[in-house]
C-alpha cells in the first residue's frame, strides 16, 4: 500500500505528462483517450455549448459540469480546485463576470504553465492560478463565495482535510458544487493497483456514502447530490492493464462507478 506522498506523486506526474502533450495524446481514463461522447457512460460531459467555454483549456479532465449548478452570481470570487488548464475557470468567468473573480489551484507545476499561457492568450485580467495541494489550499480563509471542482477530490489521499480546506476559504453562507467519482459498489484490488487508473479518477474514489459523511462532519449542510451517472470502465482500456483472470474478477464483479455532482453550503 502507497502512502498519500506516493500517491501524491502518482498523480502529479501523470497530469504533467497530460499538460504538456496533446489532447489527442492524453492515455488518462478521464481523457478523449477513453472517454469521448462515443462511449457509453462517458465520464466526461461535453462543454460545447456552456457559456463561456475556451477549447484551448478542455484536457478532457472532468467527469460533470460543476459550474452548471453552481449558481454563481455576477461579483462572486470562484476557487476552482484542481483546475487543470483552466477549463471550469473560464466558465465560471463568464458567470461572475468582470467585477467578479476566479482563482484555480492546482497542484502541478506544468498545469499552471499551461493554464497561465491560456489565461494570457486569452487576455482576462480577473483570472488567476495558484500553485498548491487542495489539503492546503493558497486562499486566504473567508474568501470564495463558490468553490467548484472537477474529478479532483477523489484523487486526494487525504479527503477529509481537503473539505476542512474547502469549508474554511468560504465565506459564512458560502457553497461548493463539486463533480467527482464515487463507489457504489465493491472495487476489485487488481483495479486500485494500477497507477493509471489511480491518475485517471477511478480508484482514488471512496464509497459515496463515507464521501457525503466526510462533507456533512466537515459542517456543511443541505448536502445535495444535483446530478449522478454510471460510469462503466471501457473493456479496451483495462485489457492494457490487467490479465485476463482479473479481467474475468471485473466482469464478474461489476464494481459500482458512478460520477456524481454534489452541492453543499457553509452555514451563516
Amino acid at each position: 500500500m502507497k502512502n498519500s506522498e506516493e500517491l501524491r506523486e502518482i498523480v502529479r506526474e501523470k497530469y504533467a505528462e497530460i499538460a504538456v502533450a496533446d489532447a489527442s495524446e492524453n492515455k488518462s481514463c478521464c481523457t478523449p483517450a477513453c472517454c469521448t461522447d462515443g462511449n457509453k457512460n462517458s465520464m466526461a460531459d461535453s462543454y460545447a455549448d456552456v457559456k463561456g467555454y475556451e477549447p484551448i483549456a478542455d484536457l478532457g479532465l472532468g467527469c460533470g459540469l460543476p459550474t452548471e449548478f453552481a449558481a454563481i452570481k455576477p461579483g462572486d470570487t470562484v476557487v476552482d480546485l484542481g483546475s487543470g488548464a483552466g477549463n471550469d475557470c473560464f466558465v465560471a468567468r463568464a458567470e461572475t463576470g468582470e467585477k467578479g473573480k476566479v482563482i484555480g489551484i492546482d497542484m502541478t507545476p506544468e498545469m499552471i504553465k499551461r493554464a497561465r499561457k491560456n489565461v494570457a492568450t486569452l487576455g482576462y485580467m480577473n483570472v488567476e492560478f495558484r500553485l498548491g495541494e487542495l489539503e492546503n489550499i493558497p486562499v486566504p480563509s473567508a474568501e470564495a463565495n463558490v468553490v467548484v471542482s472537477n474529478c479532483v477530490l477523489n484523487l486526494v489521499p487525504d479527503k477529509q482535510k481537503a473539505f476542512e480546506e474547502i469549508f474554511r476559504i468560504l465565506k459564512p453562507g458560502g457553497h461548493f458544487s463539486i463533480s467527482d467519482v464515487v463507489l457504489t459498489g465493491p472495487l476489485p484490488d487488481s483495479l486500485k493497483k494500477v497507477a493509471e487508473l489511480y491518475a485517471g479518477c477511478v480508484s482514488g474514489a471512496i464509497p459515496k456514502s463515507e464521501y457525503l459523511s466526510i462533507i456533512e462532519a466537515v459542517g456543511f449542510t443541505k448536502v445535495t447530490i444535483q446530478k449522478a451517472k454510471p460510469i462503466e470502465l471501457p473493456e479496451e482500456f483495462l485489457v492494457s492493464y490487467l490479465s485476463e483472470e482479473e479481467m474475468n474478477l471485473v466482469r464478474t464483479s461489476k464494481p459500482g462507478i458512478e460520477s456524481i455532482s454534489v452541492y453543499a453550503e457553509k452555514p451563516l
